[in-house]
């Protein structure tokens, strides 16, 4: 005697070796044992063989008209025994049997199990429409994803893909049939998802995917403006200075202009002018709005995307020759010993004399005219020289508590495209690339000046009980990073006892956040707490952090990659094929003189600063990737390669790494799989 039961919804038949009143030892084909309770029988037989019973049911089942079948089905609930002798006929024995259970189990939108037994009971009329529905959408739309993998495949790509390529490639709906379609279409051309879509026309530019991907991800509404007025300043106490800033040529959001009084009267007075855009923007007014989700300007060679929209800029920025807006802060230093013994934050308005430019200065505001070495023929010459002296003290004081002093070992590059730019670059410009020394004379003025006001004004908020938004590190050992905070703890990368950024509020959202914390100390002294805009663990507060971590760490990741496309496109205007570097760890190495760092076969066993001539194999403006290979070793390390720690090699090495994709076609479900990786799954 044999059996047909229901395990766990499927079909399974053997040999009855025992029975009870309440189960059944059964043995399978496979000769594998089973004990079954007695509910899950469906039917007992005495022919055929049961593997011969389910192969002639599967086929019979499959033949049975659905449509028919439903029409036959009693109302109430009832057996499939019953329905196969209405549907076949009254003699419809096992294998018909069988092939009604295997048919009514296999179609829930028109049958659906009654308990167990066998038992079934027909779905509503409506549901069996919306359910037919939903199958015949699900075949359409099947053909559809094959059509376009078809045409993928044939080096064309359709509208539907081509309208959100960035979508598909970094965040995928992975249910969707655009992403199936590219997900066939790439496994049967055996290429990464990448190199199909540029093959198939999709991608025609390698600077505009870049610039689209990064607005796609971060600017998905579009980086234009909405209609702002910027509100007006009341009548402020007019400063008795003469103010100037230090900036780059090209600089339209100056934040900090300094002055210094008192020269040779025994006590200098040496202030710091921010721009004090926080004393008409309130929080959550429509100017807050924007800025609070933008959250920075974003940098980059060519073009720019501001936090604040120019016409608002304008009003605020300390432009020479007006009077403007300003929180100050005055320290009092003793002239011979440079000694601070007081300081004090005002909000008033501070006539700016001059913009000076440090890109037309460097070569004429040098160290040797500050220091009386060499003549000193041009504007605040005197307070330049204070101020410089006054940056070096600051300097070996904060490197004293940092243990170690600052290097400056690299240069600073400059990207210029050429001609005039009111459109974001198209990605084909001559570009220029030329090298600024670090630490020159005027930044060394502006880093420190900066660095005071940070500090002093951080340590200031923490006395009044007000939240800041702050930057720290613990140590400076390996690994550890700076993070941000709401209370102040020691930067020990800088030396200092805290660090708040206060002095970029036209640029950086947390420099206006502290601003208005700012703006409440002077205003309203020890009650501050009680009516600052944030309070102590204001949940807000943190949002605000968080949110701006994670934008200002796309923004810097943006700028370095699209400044890696650009010395790439250098090396190419320029014919570069061979480049001189040093070894920095795991086979990458750092070229001289671009800001490049990227991989060389053949020195994955060279010492760290070990000195290089490296060929150029490759390139990708794509992935960015760059290949090159060891010409030869120009030299062994010089002492310490280098003072940066292992942290910013990390960051350079992920700079290096080709770009990411979130298309997986292996199983549908990896993210952040490299284009090589996706390749070599292809294959």
């Amino acid at each position: 005697m044999f059996v047909l039961f229901d395990d766990s919804g499927k079909a399974l038949a053997g040999r009855i070796l025992s029975e009870a009143d309440a189960s059944l030892q059964v043995e399978l084909d496979s000769g594998k044992r089973v004990k079954l309770k007695a509910q899950q029988v469906l039917l007992k037989f005495t022919a055929p063989q049961p593997a011969e019973l389910l192969r002639a049911a599967g086929q019979q089942a499959s033949e049975i008209d659905l449509d028919l079948a439903w029409e036959f089905a009693p109302e109430g609930e009832f057996g499939f025994a019953e329905l196969a002798r209405d549907y076949f006929s009254d003699k419809a024995g096992a294998e018909l049997q069988a092939a009604a259970w295997l048919a009514l189990s296999g179609a829930p939108h028109y049958f659906r199990r009654a308990g167990k037994g066998g038992l079934f009971k027909k779905a509503p009329q409506e549901q069996v429409q919306a359910a037919l529905l939903g199958i015949e959408r699900k075949k359409q739309q099947a053909l559809q994803i094959d059509a376009w993998a078809a045409e993928l495949v044939a080096g064309r790509c359709p509208q539907e893909l081509s309208s959100q390529i960035y979508r598909l490639l970094f965040k995928p709906d992975k249910n969707g049939p655009e992403y199936k379609a590219l997900v066939q279409a790439a496994l049967a051309a055996k290429k990464a998802p990448l190199e199909l879509l540029t093959a198939a026309g999709a991608i025609a530019n390698p600077y505009q995917f870049h610039w689209q991907r990064f607005l796609f991800e971060q600017f998905p509404k579009g980086v234009g403006f909405p209609e702002l007025q910027a509100p007006a300043i009341g009548a402020l106490p007019r400063a008795d200075v003469a103010a100037f800033s230090i900036d780059d040529s090209s600089t339209t959001e100056i934040d900090d202009a300094l002055s210094v009084q008192g020269l040779g009267s025994g006590t200098i007075t040496f202030g710091i002018h921010i721009a004090a855009p926080g004393l008409a923007i309130q929080p959550e007014a429509a100017i807050d709005a924007v800025a609070r989700v933008r959250l920075s300007t974003v940098y980059m060679p060519g073009w720019k995307i501001t936090m604040l929209p120019d016409s608002v800029v304008q009003v605020y920025t300390l432009t020479e020759g007006r009077d403007c807006p300003a929180i100050s802060l005055y320290c009092q230093f003793d002239e011979a010993t440079l000694e601070l013994k007081s300081s004090e934050t005002r909000i008033e308005a501070v006539p700016i004399v001059r913009n000076l430019r440090h890109d037309q200065l460097d070569g004429v505001i040098t160290e040797a005219s500050l220091t009386g070495q060499a003549p000193a023929d041009y504007e605040f010459a005197a307070e330049l020289a204070f101020a410089h002296r006054l940056a070096k003290h600051l300097k070996a004081g904060r490197e004293l508590v940092r243990g170690k002093p600052e290097n400056f070992n690299r240069p600073d590059y400059s990207f210029k495209l050429e001609g005039e730019r009111t459109q974001p670059p198209h990605g084909d410009e001559t570009v220029q690339i030329s090298q600024r020394a670090r630490g020159t004379a005027l930044d060394l003025i502006v880093a420190e000046a900066m660095i005071l006001a940070n500090s002093r004004w951080g340590a200031w908020l923490g006395e009044m009980g007000l939240p800041g938004l702050y930057r720290s590190q613990a140590s400076l050992a390996p690994g550890i990073k700076v993070r941000m905070g709401i209370k102040p703890l020691p930067h020990a990368g800088m030396g200092v006892a805290c660090y708040a950024w206060c002095t970029s509020p036209l640029r950086r959202y947390v420099d206006l956040v502290n601003q208005w914390q700012l703006i409440a100390a002077v205003r309203h002294g020890k009650t501050a707490p009680l009516v600052a805009p944030f309070k102590p663990k204001d949940a807000n507060l943190f949002a605000i952090l968080s949110s701006f971590d994670a934008a200002y760490s796309a923004y810097n990741g943006f700028q370095s990659q699209v400044e890696r496309y650009w010395t790439q496109i250098y090396l190419q205007q320029n014919g570069i094929t061979e480049l001189t570097a040093s070894v920095m760890r795991d086979g990458l190495v750092r070229a001289d003189n671009l800001p490049l760092v990227f991989k060389a076969l053949g020195c994955e066993s060279l010492e760290r600063g070990a000195a290089v001539r490296v060929r150029i194999t490759g390139m990708d403006l794509l992935t960015l990737e760059l290949h090159a290979s060891l010409v030869e070793r120009l030299s062994a390390p010089a002492g310490d390669a280098d003072d940066t720690g292992d942290e910013v090699d990390e960051d350079e090495a992920q700079a290096a790494a080709p770009l990411t994709i979130a298309v997986d076609l292996a199983d549908g479900q990896a993210d952040g799989q490299t284009a090589g990786d996706a390749e070599t799954a292809a294959a």
